[in-house]
């Protein structure tokens, strides 16, 4: 997949995905329906604080792995 004038590329748990340049972390997990504080974000391998989330914006090749927490018993 390569990325469009308009978009970039980042990899996402091992996939590429397509996002608009300047999207931040928050923007990616919510468009992927997912709450925020049931996740943890790993990007190019650092974890990334949910203070961090709204803020970080993401750049081409960045490598992200996005986790769900799960609770129950």
């Amino acid at each position: 997949m390569s990325a469009t004038s308009e978009n970039i590329v980042i990899q996402l748990n091992g996939q590429p995905r397509e996002l608009a340049p300047s999207t931040t972390v928050a923007e990616l997990v919510r468009s992927l329906g997912l709450v925020a504080e049931q996740v943890a974000v790993e990007r190019n391998g650092r974890l990334v604080r949910r203070a961090e989330h709204g803020t970080l914006r993401l750049a081409a090749g960045d490598a992200l792995e996005i986790v769900t927490l799960v609770g129950g018993g």
